[in-house]
């Protein structure tokens, strides 16, 4: 009995204890050392938060309603039961005590009058009341508070922080004020003088330990963005904010030991730090995860996983693409640029948008119009300015052109910085020029019914201007019909016609229609679940985001001349799973321009990039892994390799060069059997499968023909010596007949005759110059 007492008696004592242990525990936790945050509140447009609530399993479309649900999905999106909800009301005290009162009571001050003391809140000073801690009435800007009511009466006070946290605490906010001060400089103008004086503004923040500054000047170090190229210092920087946990730190880690830059290479180091980087919502990490899962590379492949990734990368895509479309991602290879100098790039040379402009002002309304649409969408070698778009539309508007009122409604439909958004003013010009015919009105229309901009809500009359605009094969047409007939908005829901729509669009390149298709890919909703395609999609998607216009940057580094500049902008891209940044990569170490890599690493990275570039369909990748193997370069002579990869290019994309490089390897049995008559029947189809091949073939094909004469002469045993006395011995005139001569000599002369007639077509082909007109005085009279 005496046993129980005890037990019980120790149970209660134990009890006493830890409450009064979780009492001192909460009262810590209400200090403002407990609640104390180092991360801003602002997350960085690459970064996701990580407790936001991602809705990939619905379909986003293009609606106003969708897109506010995508850009609310943070921390306080999803409504679920706080820890007070979960615990009942009945353990709660009958008075309780105000959480915001009881820390500041526990909060006591250093030196003063009060020295040790606690905070009084609210307290009076100089006859206005303070809930805070001030610096009002002191010079060096230091935190106190009053331990009494009324100072003014007791002056009992002390300093709420130390010396040295009121050194580090304004030394922090004069860093806060140089990275605003440098970002304002920075993405306030174009000039190169200008953001480099604010990279450097942002240097003094960075090594004052500001976050942000740090991440920024690690990756202008990185990429030498304004800055010089230092990809030692780069890696300090990231080491450093590694301790702190930073996403972008944590990415630009994985990347350089991803690619070797700074540090040795290892696939597994990088597999690490992009993982992190992925679980603190970098969305370059997510893509980079989504595109090694997909490609298998140093992961086991898995489709699921890279949909996983490129989904939620894409949600955030398409959650900031306007129903333009978007701004134009120009991709531009090297190597095409080098082979086909004639083929034009898709870039507009500086006298042609000179010659336009001068079009323009002359009042050429075409001009107006091509030149407001470049302006207003970005591309082309020309810098996205909604500023001058307007300006152009405009001038082309008043003098009576349909698109151009249509693209003005468009404007003030979305509204940017440079113009407010206005719903009047746009349905003005929509209502213009759909009474005129012009789909991009009708569209605009139907855009405006759709969601009651301007004008009350009204499906039906959204359905008619939609079905207007898609008949006449414009893209947001058939885009919004395809949304209306998968939601079942003022239609019976039809995901065949949704499916249909959706397709249109996209191959009008419409960023919002490959999101949809891949969605309903991923979900099975209308068609047949395929991971696959749903990662293709999405992949194009995730390629539109903000981070590709670094490809026209490493584009424009690289004529420039600096190729180690371009190699590094080009190798993230690669990393990402761009196909055209990982071919030009090659191509730089291939014709040895970068100087970041020693001679015996040039090749083997350059394989390794034509071999992922390959991977993802680039015909020219794969003859390149071919020669690679054949010459040896990056690896060890290889024929049969060579003739896999030369065999792939002919069968798979028809190549020529891949066709009369399997010829040749058939001729000279390389890497397979030796065999004559296959070495001609491949070169015969690389002339079939490019006129460019029809010269080198006819000379191979002699060449094959002396051979193969040789062999022939070989193989009957008959000497030099021997063909001469046979010649000898042999009489034409018993061979050939008495008059073998006049029918060698006709025969000549037909072939002579074909090609005399032969070159006239062609001069005929040439037009003639215009004859000189006679001078004015020398000029007929009509006759009367």
């Amino acid at each position: 009995m005496m046993t129980r007492r005890k037990w019980l008696l120790f149970t209660l004592l134990v009890v006493g204890v830890s409450q009064g242990v979780t009492a001192d525990l909460e009262e810590i936790n209400d200090s403002p050392e407990g609640k104390t945050s180092f991360h801003s509140p602002n997350t960085e447009e690459e970064e996701v938060p990580t407790g936001a609530r991602m809705v990939v399993e619905q379909t986003h479309f293009p609606r106003e309603e969708v897109s506010q649900d995508s850009e609310g999905g943070g921390e306080g999106s999803s409504e679920e039961p706080s820890l007070l909800d979960v615990t009942g009301t009945e353990d709660l005290p009958t008075e309780p005590v105000d959480a915001e009162e009881k820390q500041k009571a526990l909060q006591r001050v250093v030196g003063g009058t009060a020295d040790g003391e606690p905070c009084f809140f609210p307290y009076l000073f100089l006859g206005k009341e303070f809930t805070v801690c001030t610096t009002e009435g002191r010079g060096d800007g230091r935190l106190w508070c009053s331990t009494t009511y009324d100072y003014d009466r007791d002056k009992k006070w002390g300093f709420c922080e130390t010396e040295d946290q009121a050194k580090l605490r304004r030394q922090a906010q004069e860093a806060e004020d140089l990275y605003q001060t440098a970002i304002k400089i920075i993405n306030g103008t174009s000039k190169t003088s200008q953001k480099k004086e604010g990279y450097s503004i942002l240097m003094k923040a960075a090594e004052m330990g500001h976050t942000k500054a740090m991440e920024k000047v690690a990756y202008a170090m990185l990429f030498g963005d304004y800055m010089t190229q230092n990809t030692h210092q780069a890696r300090e920087l990231f080491e450093k904010l590694l301790i702190e946990g930073s996403p972008k730190a944590q990415t630009g880690l994985g990347f350089l030991h991803a690619v070797g830059l700074g540090v040795n290479s290892s696939q597994a180091k990088a597999l690490v730090y992009y993982t992190f980087g992925a679980l603190g919502g970098n969305l370059i990490a997510h893509m980079i995860l989504g595109y090694r899962y997909w490609g298998g590379i140093g992961v086991p492949q898995s489709c699921e996983s890279a949909l996983t990734h490129y989904r939620l990368v894409a949600n955030h895509v398409a959650s900031d693409i306007s129903l333009t479309g978007g701004s134009v991602v120009q991709r531009i290879r090297l190597l095409d640029e080098v082979e086909n100098p004639g083929v034009a790039s898709g870039m507009l040379e500086e006298d042609l948008i000179q010659y336009y402009q001068f079009l323009a002002e002359k009042g050429d309304v075409q001009a107006q119009v091509g030149l407001g649409q470049l302006h207003l969408h970005g591309g082309r070698g020309v810098e996205q300015n909604h500023e001058r778009a307007f300006e152009y539309f405009n001038q082309a508007a008043n003098a009576g052109n349909t698109h151009a009122m249509a693209f003005l409604g468009k404007m003030y439909s979305e509204g940017s910085d440079s113009l407010p958004q206005n719903n009047e003013t746009a349905m003005q010009y929509f209502k213009k020029a759909a009474d005129l015919g012009n789909p991009v009105g009708q569209s605009g229309l139907g855009m405006a019914y759709l969601y009651g901009r301007g004008v009350p809500v009204n499906y039906d009359m959204a359905l008619k201007y939609f079905q207007k605009a898609a008949e006449q094969g414009w893209v947001d047409g058939q885009l919004q019909l395809g949304t209306m007939y998968y939601n079942g908005i003022g239609v019976k829901r039809d995901y065949k016609q949704a499916l249909k729509y959706f397709n249109l669009a996209s191959q009008a390149g419409h960023i919002l229609a490959f999101y949809n298709l891949a969605q309903m890919h991923a979900t099975g909703t209308g068609v047949m679940r395929s991971c696959h395609t749903a990662v293709e999609l999405f992949k194009n998607v995730c390629e539109r985001g903000h981070w590709s216009e670094r490809m026209m940057t490493a584009y424009s580094h690289y004529k420039e001349g600096e190729a180690d500049l371009a190699v590094v902008q080009y190798l993230l891209l690669a990393e990402q799973g761009y196909e055209v940044a990982q071919s030009n990569v090659a191509f730089i170490l291939d014709q040895g321009e970068a100087k970041l890599f020693s001679e015996n690493e040039t090749f083997p990275r350059a394989l390794l990039h034509w071999n992922r570039a390959a991977a993802q369909g680039y015909t020219v990748a794969r003859i390149k892994l071919g020669d690679y193997h054949f010459y040896g370069y990056g690896t060890d002579v290889d024929y049969e390799t060579a003739v896999i990869h030369y065999r792939l290019a002919s069968e798979q994309q028809h190549n020529a060069q891949a066709m009369f490089n399997l010829g040749y390897m058939h001729e000279k049995g390389l890497g397979i059997k030796q065999d004559i008559h296959l070495a001609k029947r491949f070169y015969d189809m690389a002339a079939e499968a490019s006129p460019d091949a029809q010269v080198p073939v006819f000379l191979a094909l002699c060449k094959l023909g002396l051979v193969y004469s040789l062999q022939y002469l070989q193989e009957m045993n008959v000497s030099v010596r021997n063909a001469q006395e046979l010649m000898s011995q042999i009489d034409l005139d018993q061979l050939l007949g008495p008059e073998w001569d006049l029918y060698l000599m006709t025969i000549i002369a037909l072939l002579l005759g074909t090609v005399i007639a032969y070159r006239q077509r062609q001069h005929q082909g040439v037009p003639r110059p215009a004859a000189p007109q006679r001078p004015q005085g020398e000029q007929r009279e009509p006759e009367q």
